[in-house]
């Protein structure tokens, strides 16, 4: 197979801007566009195939066709039938709603069969003292904070956190999480469109009408007396040509960055695909059978059978796989890592 690029399905949302168009010099729907599903294959928003033989195409036809061509041996066969991942770029003008995702097992059985809702956002940009909500206070239990909601009291038990260009955070499901506005995400996350919000700062939608909250269905999920979070200080790999940054790896998907001055030599060796992200700069996907260029605000897909291929130019994009977690373990402790470096990545029991 080739490297595969996508059109984005783009989505208005009324704490989104217009950074998608400035930033990566895009033609965007007019209005507030919130969210750009750069590689999606979900009811809500599929992706189209945007270049080679399967131009035109959508995700999921081709993985009909392909298969383990594409998704990889290692990966469970119940993605052949709804592809794992959904990755995004965020743009968030103003205040994210208060919310939360559920597990699985509680979206199974109160979602119409959807996956749950872990994910990572990477902040590629940041407005000066720019803040997300992270979680809640420990001490707090179900019954209060259903009673500081019903009191309009919430925000005393929200834990904040500053953020700025280049920093990590890991959502696994359960997480109470919002933005405060002036940040561009790009986000890797389950294959999931189920939002529970908990508060909304009493806006209005487009009908002007106070928007849905899901507030039992929050707290059924939301993840009570868990420790405070923090940003993700990931596991730095310096190499020739580039340095390697590993910041989540949980049973969903494993996520590092790769800072690129010169090159950077991958293998897709049949196992699993790979899913890059540009962030900074460009670079060429350069392997036997062509070459393809990704910028910054661009996202390709690398077949699980490309073979070697080679990332050349001054860059920096995201990588996303799907690994046991156990699996990354082993291999980083047989490099050399010891526990406490390990212990910078996210997810990584």
């Amino acid at each position: 197979m080739e490297v595969l690029k996508f059109k984005a399905v783009y989505k208005k949302k009324i704490w989104g801007g217009r950074k998608l168009a400035t930033k990566f010099n895009r033609q965007i729907p007019e209005g507030n566009v919130g969210e750009s599903w750069e590689l999606a294959a979900h009811e809500h928003g599929s992706s189209t195939i945007a270049n080679g033989q399967y131009q035109g195409q959508e995700l999921m036809e081709v993985v009909a066709k392909e298969g383990k061509n594409l998704l990889g041996t290692a990966i469970s066969v119940e993605a052949f039938d709804k592809f794992p991942l959904l990755i995004k770029f965020l743009d968030i003008n103003d205040k994210l709603s208060v919310q939360v995702h559920p597990d699985d097992q509680y979206a199974q059985e109160h979602a119409a069969g959807e996956l749950g809702k872990t994910e990572m956002w990477y902040i590629m940009d940041a407005e000066e003292d720019a803040k997300l909500i992270y979680g809640i206070d420990k001490e707090v239990n179900r019954d209060e904070f259903a009673a500081a909601i019903e009191a309009g009291e919430l925000r005393q038990h929200l834990e904040e956190l500053s953020v700025e260009a280049g920093d990590v955070v890991f959502i696994p499901s359960g997480t109470v999480h919002s933005t405060l506005g002036g940040v561009l995400i790009a986000e890797i996350q389950q294959n999931s469109d189920t939002t529970y919000r908990v508060y909304d700062w009493n806006r209005v939608g487009d009908d002007g009408k106070p928007r849905d909250l899901h507030i039992e269905s929050a707290l059924d999920v939301i993840d009570f007396g868990s420790e405070p979070r923090d940003k993700v200080e990931g596991l730095t790999i310096e190499k020739e040509g580039y340095t390697r940054e590993i910041q989540v790896a949980c049973p969903y998907f494993t996520t590092e960055t790769l800072d690129i001055t010169t090159t950077y030599q991958g293998q897709a060796n049949g196992e699993r695909f790979y899913v890059l992200m540009g962030l900074e700069g460009s670079v060429t996907i350069n392997y036997k059978d062509g070459s393809t260029e990704l910028t910054a605000g661009e996202t390709a897909l690398i077949p699980a059978d490309l073979g070697s291929y080679e990332l050349k130019g001054d860059s920096k994009v995201i990588v996303s796989y799907i690994k046991d977690p156990a699996q990354v373990k082993e291999e980083l402790k047989n490099d050399g890592y010891n526990e406490e470096e390990l212990a910078k990545i996210a997810g990584l029991s």
